[in-house]
């Protein structure tokens, strides 16, 4: 699933090719997504121009002149700027066309993505509303993430990727920034020091800017705007990588389930 280096990455990749641009019209090859495109959504946005293109967690915000729209990559979806003569795919289901020539289109095998249009303030929408702080922003400190973890039994893993704490932390990320903070992923939250949680927020820092700048990690689906895949994958230090060495002391990486998902972690290094 594209998490948020992924979903960061598209956002700089689409973000000059539409602003400023006015929305010439939308194609709607397939309104099936995870929830269903509005009907009439082509007339709300038809004639607008595209303002900035920002990006709250994993949703992308494509903000027009009288309203936002909130599109989001689902867990195999990308977004690219293509002529609309090129042929569509079988999973391209919609084209956003721009008065440049170019449209905006969205490949989804999976169909989990979706294209989500609001008058308010999208910081007030229903998938929005509620959402922690960005990682990389000012609000995340290791003096916030104490405060919200004292008393949590809950493993650090998930509670770093529960999106109430902090946003944009999926598995992939979770995992390698532990690794970086030599912590075990099964320690309880609560009992983990607030010098060693401050550690904790500059790796997860660190291992999500590495990871913008690699253009994300591709495992299976993930393009960025041009086609190309992320390269941080060539970097991860314990994500799949069970039975393997460590890269820093030779241990071989273990492999365990938490809350239905793998976690990868150097039991040497990390405690």
């Amino acid at each position: 699933m594209p998490e948020l280096p992924e979903v960061e990455t598209t956002r700089r990749g689409i973000s000059a090719p539409l602003r400023g641009r006015i929305v010439t019209g939308l194609t709607v090859r397939e309104a099936r997504l995870r929830w269903p495109l509005q009907r009439g959504l082509s007339a709300q946005v038809t004639g607008q121009r595209v303002g900035s293109v920002g990006r709250r967690a994993k949703y992308l915000l494509i903000e027009l002149e009288t309203g936002t729209l909130i599109a989001h990559l689902g867990m195999s979806g990308s977004l690219r700027v293509v002529s609309p003569g090129i042929p569509p795919g079988v999973h391209d289901h919609y084209d956003l066309l721009l008065s440049s020539g170019k449209c905006l289109r969205f490949n989804d095998p999976r169909r989990f993505g979706s294209l989500l249009w609001t008058r308010r303030d999208p910081e007030r929408h229903r998938l929005l509303a509620g959402l922690g702080p960005e990682p990389l922003g000012a609000d995340f400190s290791g003096d916030y993430l104490a405060s919200v973890a004292c008393g949590r039994r809950v493993a650090v893993k998930p509670f770093i990727m529960d999106q109430r704490i902090v946003v944009g932390v999926g598995n992939i990320y979770a995992s390698e920034a532990l690794f970086r903070a030599g912590i075990d992923p099964r320690r309880a939250a609560g009992r983990t020091s607030a010098l060693r949680l401050g550690d904790l927020v500059a790796a997860i820092r660190e291992t999500l800017d590495q990871a913008i700048r690699q253009g994300g990690t591709t495992l299976r689906d993930y393009v960025d705007p041009r086609g190309h895949p992320g390269y941080f994958r060539q970097q991860l230090f314990v994500y799949e990588r069970a039975g393997r060495p460590c890269r820093r002391c030779g241990t071989p990486i273990r492999r365990v389930v938490q809350g239905q998902r793998a976690s990868y972690f150097c039991p040497s290094c990390q405690r």
